[in-house]
């Protein structure tokens, strides 16, 4: 940070009234080139900004009125303190609008505009997940800040309106049309229902903190203090890993019938999301190798799945005699599983077999997951089935059911008490099929 410079004739309102009223500011020299001015008036004083580029020319802003009549806010009243931190502000876009590579603005530069220029960047890298990210942006960021400028952010308005994320009416879903008005119902105050709200607020936190550090390390705005001071909510990104049993899985997939068994049982064999099984073709089975090819993932690599001797069947059977391009999970009707075709079967196969609440795609993902760390295979094994780029989020999900040392320990050391009585009570495992 700047060290704030010192002038007993500017830092007080008192010495300031000494002073005689002329057109010329007093100024202050803050480094070279770079001076913050005092003009005196008739009604109180305000301060000026005056920037003196390479060739000599110089350039002057007007930064706001000076605290002689009323108390400084920061805002549009400054004390000499202020009134510096804000011309440095200037100096810093001044000096980048003097480049050669300063592209300027037609018009003021926008939250919105800040967004479509980071996008556009994604788009050109190739970023994955980019539409989605537009599409958040458009239901949660540009309708409340869109319009506002980057230069006129401030901390409490980015504060506000990311704790309103959190108890605003959930939006509609982009590109749905609106065939009548929706009744918007009052938020529920679940603890797990309030955490994933929060987990949702900052992922959009991070969405538009990551346009504006692009807008700001572009030299579109000169300070990025703001969005830096706004932290997100903390500890909300630990969801409790729901996983079926071995009978529930059972239960499961026979309630499901045709090519959708096929799906649910890929996805409980594989624990690969919904969108890399429908990707599938029966090129990227091996049956020598017994792998799966996942050709695109989210994470943007491919990655081999390994399959167990149930999977190596169902695989071999879908693939048997199709084409080395065909899709192996298709619909009943031939067509490609496209996005939320496995939703309503989903929950009607659910309802079926018992199994409340209902259950998604991410449930058996998580469940395959589950399963291999409960039987003790390491989290990178793990980790590498899944295509996660390291340990970390699958250690965060799943280390805790591994065997534990600690426990086992605890559990084979620690005497039988005799303090709880037996139960009478049978536990059932319904047959298989």
């Amino acid at each position: 940070m700047a060290r704030t410079l010192r002038n007993i004739k500017l830092d007080t309102r008192s010495a300031r009234l000494k002073l005689l009223m002329r057109r010329e500011p007093y100024w202050t020299v803050l480094s070279s080139g770079c001076a913050v001015g005092y003009r005196r008036g008739a009604n109180g004083g305000s301060w000026i900004a005056r920037l003196r580029d390479e060739t000599g020319k110089q350039h002057y802003d007007a930064l706001g009125a000076a605290d002689d009549v009323r108390d400084a806010d920061g805002r549009t009243v400054f004390s000499f303190a202020q009134a510096q931190t804000k011309a440095r502000d200037f100096f810093k876009q001044k000096a980048r609008e003097l480049t050669d590579d300063f592209v300027p603005c037609d018009g003021p530069f926008t939250v919105a505009r800040a967004l479509d220029e980071y996008f556009a960047e994604r788009k050109r890298r190739g970023s994955k997940g980019v539409e989605k990210d537009i599409a958040a942006a458009a239901s949660r960021i540009t309708p409340i800040l869109g319009a506002l400028e980057v230069n006129k952010l401030t901390t409490n308005r980015l504060r506000s309106w990311h704790g309103d994320l959190v108890t605003a009416p959930k939006p509609p879903r982009a590109g749905r049309k609106k065939l009548k008005p929706k009744v918007l119902k009052e938020r529920s105050t679940d603890p797990d229902a309030v955490r994933a709200r929060r987990s949702t607020a900052n992922r959009t936190l991070s969405i538009l903190k990551a346009a504006l550090n692009y807008a700001f390390h572009e030299g579109r705005v000169v300070s990025d203090e703001p969005w830096r001071r706004t932290k997100p909510f903390r500890k909300v990104d630990s969801p409790i890993i729901r996983y079926l049993s071995e009978d529930e899985q059972r239960r499961l997939v026979n309630a499901c019938t045709g090519a959708f068994r096929d799906l649910v049982s890929a996805a409980l064999l594989t624990g690969c999301r919904y969108s890399e099984l429908a990707r599938i073709a029966a090129r990227d089975y091996d049956a020598t190798a017994k792998t799966i090819t996942i050709r695109e993932s989210k994470a943007g690599k491919p990655r081999h799945v390994a399959l167990t001797a149930e999977g190596g069947m169902l695989f071999s059977g879908l693939a048997a005699g199709k084409l080395s391009t065909a899709r192996l999970f298709l619909r009943e009707d031939g067509e490609e599983w496209g996005p939320s075709h496995q939703q309503r079967p989903l929950l009607n196969a659910s309802e079926a077999a018992k199994i409340n609440p209902a259950v998604n795609f991410h449930i058996l993902r998580h469940t395959y997951a589950s399963l291999l760390a409960m039987k003790g295979v390491s989290m990178a094994v793990i980790a590498a089935q899944l295509g996660h780029s390291d340990t970390r989020m699958t250690e965060k999900h799943y280390a805790h059911l591994a065997p534990n040392y600690v426990a086992d320990t605890v559990r084979a050391a620690f005497p039988d008490l005799g303090i709880v009585g037996k139960s009478n009570i049978a536990t059932f495992t319904l047959a298989k099929g």
